[in-house]
């Protein structure tokens, strides 16, 4: 299936989303709907475990193919991907696992999702300092500002590819190099960019990712990437029988984790969300992420100045193809924008209310690929 066929072919588009059929969903920025492939992939697993033994059906194939596609999506090697969960879970055995020296630093965004601070911010309580990235504007982090503010002794810097408000991608790759050429790692919050943009691993150390957003899979099925070389030098903090050596699951005297990706995956996976991650994967790399990127860029170029024309401000309307992402963002004065978007809600168009630190509410579109241009337009006269 190419993204021409799905986008002229209604009959087409709505069996493969069944969400279409009833609503316009433009909120995948929070928490997708499931694609047909992947609800089916997940339901047929849970009726096969009627059967026997979870485990059965589908392992160890399932995690060995779904270490690849992720690799594929990242452009890393299988064996440094790692099946943890949540996001906010694999930052935390990032931030948690790294070895820091006294006056040690390390410079985080405040304004980032909160999955992305407060693991970095409890480091303080290690001796850590903990700095905070000055920016001139929302969510608008740029090279010359990371570069400004670290120094000899920063250790780490943890950004997100593109900030969930304001919708800016941040120029990952080059903030990357620059810091490796500085010695400093660099770990990189991408749920808000996997399965929607290019977000490769060339200059990142550390990398987390959720499922339910762009790459259309189930909630708390996300990936976590760690350079192999970096691997050992970063510990996991939690036990079991998966990342630990135990043959034939006895307990050995020493507790030696297993090599690559492997030792930070505690105990039993959770099939149910790898069955259906490997399926959003597939349907990702099928349709291409340079296409889905291309396509949000395309939607995003006419959207902007058309909710312009109706007198709403968007959050960086002139960002570049660099920094524009598949997130617009807008407000106007004067405009009760919690009841504007219970309008919308109620006409079966879905977005997120969402606020700045200064109280400020916005109302948030994420199209995907597969929404039309029609539905857009459907939007705006709502609007």
């Amino acid at each position: 299936m190419t993204l021409s066929e799905l986008l002229s072919n209604e009959e087409l588009r709505q069996h493969e989303f069944p969400v279409a059929r009833e609503k316009i969903f433009l909120a995948h920025a929070g928490d997708c709907p499931l694609p047909r492939r992947v609800a089916e992939a997940v339901a047929k697993y849970a009726q096969q475990c009627t059967l026997g033994d979870q485990e059965t059906f589908v392992y160890p194939q399932i995690v060995e193919t779904g270490r690849q596609l992720a690799s594929r999506l990242m452009n890393s090697r299988p064996e440094e991907v790692a099946f943890v969960g949540p996001t906010s879970l694999a930052l935390s055995f990032i931030a948690g696992g790294l070895k820091f020296k006294r006056h040690d630093n390390i410079l985080v965004y405040f304004d980032d999702y909160p999955s992305n601070v407060y693991p970095w911010m409890a480091l303080a309580n290690k001796g850590v300092q903990v700095r905070l990235i000055n920016v001139r504007e929302l969510g608008v982090i740029r090279p010359i500002d990371v570069l400004g503010q670290v120094d000899e002794q920063t250790r780490l810097v943890a950004l997100a590819s593109c900030h969930f408000v304001a919708g800016y991608r941040i120029d990952y790759q080059a903030i990357g190099k620059a810091l490796h050429d500085r010695g400093i790692l660099f770990c990189l919050d991408a749920i808000q960019t996997l399965g929607a943009f290019p977000t490769t691993v060339e200059h990142v150390d550390f990398l987390a990712a959720d499922a339910h957003k762009w790459l259309l899979g189930p909630c708390a099925a996300g990936l976590m990437y760690v350079r192999q070389s970096l691997q050992e030098k970063l510990d996991p903090h939690v036990y079991g029988w998966n990342n630990v050596r135990c043959p034939n699951y006895v307990a050995q005297e020493q507790i030696v984790y297993r090599q690559n990706a492997q030792r930070f995956e505690v105990g039993s996976h959770n099939f149910f969300g790898l069955v259906g991650l490997h399926a959003a994967m597939e349907l990702i790399l099928e349709i291409g992420v340079e296409n889905i990127a291309a396509e949000l860029l395309r939607k995003r170029a006419w959207l902007v100045p058309a909710l312009e024309a109706k007198g709403y401000k968007v959050l960086q309307a002139n960002a570049g193809t660099v920094n524009a992402s598949g997130i617009v963002t807008f407000h106007r004065p004067g405009t009760d924008l919690p009841a504007l978007h219970q309008k919308l809600e109620t006409a079966n168009i879905v977005t997120s209310l969402r606020a700045d630190r200064a109280g400020q509410r916005y109302i948030r579109l994420s199209p995907h690929f597969y929404n039309t241009d029609a539905e857009l337009h459907r939007l705006l006269e709502l609007l």
